[in-house]
C-alpha cells in the first residue's frame, strides 16, 4: 500500500514505516502530525485518486528530528566581465517516519 501526499508544498510517494526527509515542520521532535492531502491511494492494486485530493484521507507521522542538509553552492559568472559571485545555503530539513496511511 502506498500514497501520493503532499507534504510542506511538495508531492511524496510513501509506504508504511518508511522514513523521508521533508521542510521543515513546524512541530516538537517526537510529536505526531497528520498530512490530510492526499492525492492518490494504492491499496494492493485498488487504486483511488482524489479530485484534486481524497476526502477523508489522511497520513499521519512522528516527527523524528531536526537538521540541515548539505551544503548548496550557487556560482554566477558573466564571461568576459570579470564577474564572480559565490554564494551557498544549508537547507532546514525535518526526518519523519509514516506510521499509518487511512483511507
Amino acid at each position: 500500500m502506498y500514497a501520493i501526499v503532499e507534504i510542506a508544498g511538495q508531492q511524496f510517494k510513501i509506504e508504511k514505516d518508511q522514513k523521508i526527509y521533508v521542510h521543515r515542520l513546524n512541530a516538537e521532535e517526537g510529536s505526531k502530525v497528520e498530512f490530510d492531502r492526499v492525492m492518490l491511494i494504492d491499496n494492493e492494486g485498488k487504486i483511488n485518486v482524489g479530485k484534486p485530493t481524497i476526502k477523508g484521507a489522511k497520513v499521519s507521522a512522528t516527527v523524528l528530528n531536526h537538521l540541515k542538509g548539505d551544503k548548496v553552492l550557487v556560482f554566477k559568472k558573466k564571461r568576459r566581465k570579470g564577474y564572480q559571485k559565490l554564494n551557498g545555503h544549508r537547507q532546514y530539513l525535518s526526518r519523519i517516519e509514516i506510521n499509518t496511511i487511512e483511507a
